[in-house]
């Protein structure tokens, strides 16, 4: 299944710079370390999409200077202008780092798990790019690393492997002490834990110098190789969580609360007492943008209070009563509000959703119905479209209108996934399928939102192809079933067609 994807955007570094000096001015260090992070890992890839592989240069060791010195708490005017000395690229290419924006992952943590060990000498700290570049600088500042790079593991996601220069090749087999390999994860397979482990084997590092510092504690997925798990079930894993006290967090708010606990079924909301929810939304920009986004949506009558974002934690009312499904009125002003108050970069192409559409429905319903379905959407006038992309809901289920205020309104266009910022027609596609309106219905609700015709008509097989795969993905087969069903219903006769065509001509 499609389901993921990364939504890479273009900076200037010099606002990075700018950016940082704003965030350590106003004493929020977290959003420094993340710009600084940012930062580097742009400047490095850029070199890299040049050179082809990880090297030594002068403008990454400066950046690097510049996260470690922002990670332990010292100035960082010096270090930014080594970097700001640099003849800078325009523009370079950031990636989101997950963990901050999406999982609830906390530099602290990573700093407490450096502290907690003994180390026999200061290591070597190798960052996995993306978000293993601000890390590596928090495992660096607390050990006082003696050096500490950033790579980019590359290739398959399940078979991921190193490209260095033989110059860092050079730094790291000179290097006689531990080794500190960090990034988020494992996911499904650790391969990039494993990439960094391999590269450091094959310069002769002993297994028993290779620390591991993951964002959880547990084991590598399915997809990881024997060799991989064996090594990392016999290493030295730090992991530790900082200690995060909601409740203490938003006291001033809420008041005393006597019950705070996570809600079933979700991750990073926890319910404040009988009136207060709190969910994460993101450490720095990314959690400030869905604030913004929360208030306007609550000052237009469609969405939960916001009262504070505290720690990347987004406070709400609780909202109670019973699912109500708006009306179609309400319903076409909420999606013509999404689409004049929330612009965003464009996320997947049409190209792309199509791939993922015939890759999705042909794992669901066999490569013939794939094929149908890719050839059916590369039919369509796409030349004529003219999308503009917001930032959508995304999540149109008649379960999230509770007494007439949607929830769950913030994020879909900005999580881990390959759909981003897309046409307000996304969301009409949605809630023809979620709600079950009739085409009159639909056709209308197209009209009020003003969503392009010829992206509702794309959308109208990329939205359940793409639900599908989340839900298959999520393990939840019965969320997944009327998707399948709905893909079954779109494709089922010229799906069957084409097998009968391709029976005849076997």
């Amino acid at each position: 299944m499609l389901v993921y994807g990364d939504q890479p955007r273009r900076e200037r570094p010099r606002d990075k710079l700018a950016a940082i000096e704003t965030a350590l001015a106003s004493g929020d260090r977290t959003r420094a370390l993340i710009e600084a992070g940012e930062l580097a890992q742009g400047l490095a890839d850029a070199e890299f999409a040049v050179l082809g592989f990880d090297h030594d240069t002068p403008i990454q060791a400066a950046a690097m200077a510049l996260c470690v010195a922002v990670a332990g708490g010292r100035p960082g005017g010096a270090a930014a202008a080594r970097v700001d000395a640099f003849d800078l690229p325009s523009e370079v290419s950031v990636k989101t780092p997950e963990g901050y924006a999406f999982y609830g992952l906390y530099p602290e943590s990573y700093d407490l798990a450096a502290r907690s060990y003994a180390w026999p000498s200061p290591p070597f700290v190798i960052g996995l790019r993306s978000i293993g570049t601000s890390l590596a600088a928090v495992v660096a500042a607390a050990t006082s690393a003696a050096e500490v790079v950033s790579v980019r593991p590359i290739g398959h996601p399940f078979r991921r492997e190193l490209r260095l220069s033989a110059a860092v090749r050079a730094r790291l087999a000179a290097h006689v002490g531990p080794f500190a390999v960090v990034d988020e994860g494992p996911g499904l397979s650790g391969s990039s834990f494993g990439a960094a482990a391999d590269a450091l084997e094959s310069l002769g590092v002993a297994a028993d110098r290779i620390v591991f510092l993951p964002g959880h504690g547990g084991d590598l997925g399915p997809e990881a190789s024997p060799r991989h798990r064996a090594r990392w079930a016999a290493a030295t894993r730090l992991v530790a969580q900082a200690p995060c006290p909601v409740a203490d967090w938003f006291a001033d708010l809420t008041g005393p609360v006597v019950d705070a606990g996570d809600l079933p079924g979700t991750t990073w909301k926890v319910r404040l007492g009988d009136g207060f929810v709190a969910r994460f939304a993101g450490l720095g920009a990314i959690g400030e943008h869905k604030l913004a986004r929360a208030r306007a949506l609550h000052a237009a009558g469609f969405g939960p209070e916001p009262l504070a974002l505290r720690h990347g934690l987004l406070l709400q009312r609780w909202v109670d009563g019973e699912v109500r499904p708006p009306s179609l009125d309400r319903l076409g002003r909420y999606l013509a509000f999404r689409r004049e108050a929330f612009p965003a970069r464009p996320g997947a192409d049409p190209a792309a959703l199509i791939e993922m559409a015939r890759v999705n429905v042909a794992e669901l319903l066999g490569e013939p119905a794939g094929r149908e379905t890719a050839r059916r959407l590369q039919a369509l006038p796409l030349d004529l479209a003219r999308p503009r992309p917001i930032h959508v809901d995304g999540r149109m289920h008649r379960e999230k209108w509770i007494a007439g205020v949607k929830l769950d309104v913030l994020d879909h266009s900005e999580a881990h996934d390959l759909v981003g910022g897309q046409d307000i027609a996304w969301d009409v596609a949605g809630a023809a399928l979620e709600l079950g309106l009739s085409p009159a219905e639909t056709a209308g609700l197209a009209r009020a939102a003003d969503a392009d015709p010829v992206m509702l008509a794309l959308f109208e097989t990329c939205y359940p192809a793409f639900q599908v795969g989340l839900w298959t993905m999520a393990g939840d087969p019965a969320r997944a079933a009327p998707y399948r069903d709905r893909l079954a219903q779109l494709m089922g006769a010229s799906g069957a067609a084409e097998k009968a065509a391709h029976a005849t001509q076997a």
